[in-house]
């Protein structure tokens, strides 16, 4: 049966994602510089100072420029701390804690990182295997297009007891298919799903599809995303 969330996506395969990545207002250098990575780690991205612009204008000139998804990026005392991912044009809305952030200009020793493709990335999606866990991984995976069959790009997200892993690698096969080396790429973080809503970012009566409570919050209750 035909719902809401194919009517959402059911031009995703017909065009590639075109993404908007901004921040809060005032972003301190550490924020200025995540947001300048994951511009590279989304192909099809833009990144877009804030300055004085609201949500809603932001949201209004994306849908005005087909943009398919707007991420917005906060923080708390110059540490990125939340994710917001807003499917234009009229939602969902997923937002996410964000923890363990740790990029690329973090990393001192620059030998011992890949260099940053900007090839179409294989996506790997670990463990999101009930509804909660496959509405986000939906999500995710729409932000990233199709990639050609020898890309050596890899992204994963593997959910783990509901908080998901973002890892970015690159891979080569110096010596034939059976070597083959793998290089983390950067930047890695965590992510924990607390919201979706059924609209765009700036809808404040927008329906809410799930919100976390503070009583499933403990580790004995049940996991919302996978096993």
């Amino acid at each position: 049966p035909w719902s809401h969330i194919d009517d959402e996506y059911a031009n995703a395969s017909l065009v590639d994602p075109k993404i908007l990545i901004t921040t809060s207002r005032n972003p301190s250098a550490p924020l200025a510089q995540f947001a300048k990575e994951l511009k590279i780690v989304f192909p099809n991205a833009q990144r877009m100072n804030r300055g004085g612009q609201v949500e809603a204008e932001i949201i209004e000139a994306c849908r005005a420029h087909d943009f398919t998804d707007v991420i917005f990026l906060h923080e708390t005392r110059g540490r990125p701390d939340a994710l917001i991912i807003s499917h234009l044009p009229f939602g969902p809305t997923a937002h996410f804690s964000l923890t363990n952030v740790v990029t690329r200009h973090d990393i001192k020793d620059k030998k011992s990182i890949g260099k940053m493709s900007e090839a179409y990335p294989h996506l790997i999606l670990d463990n999101f295997t009930k509804k909660e866990g496959e509405r986000t991984a939906n999500i995710l995976k729409h932000l990233f297009p199709a990639p050609k069959a020898d890309s050596k790009r890899i992204i994963t997200f593997a959910n783990q007891s509901d908080y998901i892993s973002f890892r970015h690698h690159v891979y080569e096969k110096h010596g034939g298919p059976t070597s083959l080396e793998l290089k983390e790429v950067g930047p890695r973080f965590e992510l924990d799903l607390f919201k979706i809503t059924l609209g765009t970012v700036d809808q404040s009566e927008a329906q809410t599809e799930y919100v976390r409570r503070s009583n499933t919050n403990s580790a004995k209750k049940r996991k919302v995303l996978g096993d």
